[in-house]
């Protein structure tokens, strides 16, 4: 490692990348991903399509098992 650095054109943030936009992978086990994949061509959508619409479920029977 260096003793000093120069920072005099550094430019702040160049790299920062807001969480919203971060796309993190989620890996599904063999099981889920052909059942999800085949899913998702009978219905005409994509995976992550059909994946997500099946989370939002999840989450609203889970919000809704909070509440009562």
């Amino acid at each position: 490692m260096k003793k000093k650095y120069d920072f005099s054109k550094a430019v702040k943030g160049k790299f920062y990348v807001p969480e919203k936009d971060l796309h993190i992978p989620i890996y599904l086990d063999s099981k889920n991903k052909k059942f999800f994949n085949e899913r998702a061509i009978t219905l005409g959508t994509t995976t992550s399509d059909l994946v997500n619409k099946v989370l939002r479920k999840e989450v609203e029977i889970a919000q809704e098992l909070q509440i009562k």
